[in-house]
């Protein structure tokens, strides 16, 4: 996982993908020259200042630790995590459980949840990018490129297309020639929209079934004039109890795991 980690901080600064053309270029080149990634690399890890003279070990560890506390939501804004751990707060609102499961609790399934989802393009990166980088049979840029041709397949799998167009039009790019010439300038926000919309999406029809079960015990106990009572004391047992029968969590865990095929 480390290996992986600092794939990706790398794939983030060094991608020829980030160099986006100028409006009216034409199509962003995702295979650009190695010579870039290497400049860019280099800075980014602090071997290089801006007069060529190496950066003190001081500045090198000072530019290591910032990249460090960006990786964690790299990492989540580009895998499966941030739909699951949206769907997964939505069932616990929507059942009327506030603390239950705990925070770390969703966190830790999202998370396993996540590597399992993930597993495909975990191993090709390892496959391609970190074993044969590891025994010296291809250069770091070489490396770097092949991990991020295989988020950016997986991404754009997932990424609606009127999102893209949306961070298109924004940026005031040209036409993308093929999926493959998406740069990760615009990639990353509009994998995020989308994300966050389906996500929603999945959660409004989570919380349907439960919230006929509010509507039904609501008006049952206006009609007994009981009004006193708190509606959610005696739903929140048939809600459990529904939730349970229909095995629930496997189903919202299978249903989340197969909305990425």
């Amino acid at each position: 996982m480390g290996l992986i980690a600092a794939f990706l901080i790398a794939l983030l600064l060094a991608h020829p993908a980030f160099a986006q053309a100028a409006p009216g270029t034409g199509p962003v080149n995702p295979a650009g020259p190695g010579a870039v990634q290497a400049s860019a690399l280099n800075k980014a890890l602090g071997q290089v200042s801006g007069d060529g003279k190496p950066l003190s070990l001081s500045l090198q560890i000072l530019v290591l630790m910032s990249l460090l506390t960006v990786l964690p939501s790299l990492l989540l804004m580009m895998t499966s995590f941030t739909r699951i751990i949206i769907v997964l707060s939505i069932l616990r609102q929507a059942l009327g459980l506030q603390q239950t499961p705990p925070n770390q609790v969703l966190v830790g399934l999202s998370l396993f949840l996540t590597l399992f989802i993930m597993r495909p393009v975990i191993d090709q990166v390892n496959q391609t990018a970190i074993t044969p980088y590891g025994q010296g049979q291809i250069p770091l840029e070489e490396g770097i490129k092949r991990s991020g041709d295989a988020l950016h397949v997986f991404m754009v799998r997932q990424v609606r297309k009127t999102d893209i167009e949306l961070f298109q039009n924004i940026a005031h790019a040209p036409k993308f020639a093929s999926p493959e010439a998406i740069p990760f300038s615009i990639l990353l926000p509009a994998y995020v929209t989308s994300e966050l919309k389906t996500a929603f999406q999945i959660g409004f029809l989570i919380f349907l079934p439960f919230l006929v079960i509010d509507l039904v015990v609501a008006t049952t106990l206006m009609s007994l004039g009981m009004m006193m009572l708190s509606p959610t004391i005696i739903s929140m047992p048939f809600k459990l109890l529904l939730f349970v029968l229909v095995d629930g969590w496997a189903l919202t865990m299978g249903s989340l795991a197969q909305s990425f095929g």
